[in-house]
């Protein structure tokens, strides 16, 4: 029996840190790929996290590479490649550099790897993801951006630090733009299904969710740099909803027409945002829509709204993305 194939596009932290969860959890085996002048980082990091494999006893082999061709039969690519934020840089400043990489990225996944499923992690997400899917034509389904995943994580580790209780007792749920422009939904959130608004107060479960939506930041003033592990968790969560076709619901950069709201009538409009989505080995196979409140639909309104303006930055700058 063939065994899943995940190729990293990118060998940073956020990869190479990928790339060792993928292999340890055995989804998949795993190609590592960055361009030729950092090829020996990628080949580097394969090689160490091969070694782990007889102290973590796992079997998945890890290839490090600058050869697009190593790529051909992926089930899953993601995308990690990219300039990171810097102190006092926000994900929009990065918006220029950051599209001629994707844009070349995606190039050689159409070519080299034309079934696979993308994820990407490359900021400023939600213009990227809407990048990835215009240069490689593929089927929106088949393009989903890591951003919910993280939000949520986030969010839910501040709450159980203001709790004392295990994370794993709360249930959250965050939409909308990554990071700064996601929309809180309190409502929806619960500690082993007692609504939050039991247990902390309003101010403190803002406090929770400002906290969230700087919470990339926070750690770039801390370290010099972005974030990686939990970047990298968000990422493995979906990779393994996909290859263990586990139909998961996760808060994911998805392609958006009519629900809620993005662009509705409007066939090839629409705008990758965050939203909760069922994934399975056909990528997002069921975009979920839940009822908002007034308040609420006006943020996410306001938070499409910036994607918008996003996307209308890179559509100036290469106008064949329009």
């Amino acid at each position: 029996m063939r065994r899943p194939k995940v190729s990293i596009i990118g060998a940073g932290n956020i990869g190479g840190e990928c790339a060792r969860s993928i292999a340890m959890k055995q989804l998949a085996d795993v190609v590592l790929l960055d361009i030729p002048d950092k090829v020996g980082v990628a080949q580097g990091k394969a090689l160490d996290i091969a070694c782990c494999a007889p102290i973590e006893r796992f079997d998945a082999t890890v290839k490090g590479t600058s050869d697009y061709a190593d790529i051909a039969g992926s089930d899953v690519v993601v995308v990690t490649a990219g300039v990171p934020r810097k102190p006092g840089q926000s994900r929009d400043d990065l918006i220029g550099i950051n599209t001629g990489i994707v844009k070349s990225v995606g190039e050689n996944i159409k070519k080299h790897a034309p079934n696979a499923i993308v994820i990407v992690v490359s900021n400023p997400l939600d213009a990227m993801v809407y990048v990835m899917w215009k240069v490689t034509g593929f089927a929106p389904s088949r393009i989903i951006g890591q951003a919910g995943a993280l939000d949520v994580a986030r969010f839910r580790e501040f709450l159980a630090l203001k709790l004392g209780c295990s994370v794993e007792d709360i249930t959250a749920l965050l939409l909308g733009g990554h990071g700064d422009d996601m929309v809180p939904l309190p409502r929806f959130t619960s500690v082993s299904g007692i609504p939050i608004q039991q247990l902390l107060s309003d101010a403190v479960i803002d406090e929770c969710v400002q906290r969230a939506k700087v919470g990339g930041g926070e750690i770039v003033k801390l370290m010099g740099t972005s974030a990686w592990y939990a970047p990298s968790a968000g990422t493995v969560q979906m990779v393994e909803a996909i290859i263990r076709d586990k139909k998961r619901i996760i808060p994911s950069a998805a392609y958006c027409e009519d629900e809620y709201g993005v662009a509705p009538g409007h066939k090839g409009k629409g705008l990758f945002v965050g939203v909760p989505c069922v994934l399975g080995d056909k990528g997002v196979e069921k975009i979920v829509q839940i009822q908002m409140t007034a308040d609420e639909k006006k943020l996410m309104d306001e938070s499409i709204s910036h994607v918008r303006d996003l996307v209308a930055v890179v559509q100036r700058m290469f106008p064949e993305m329009a």
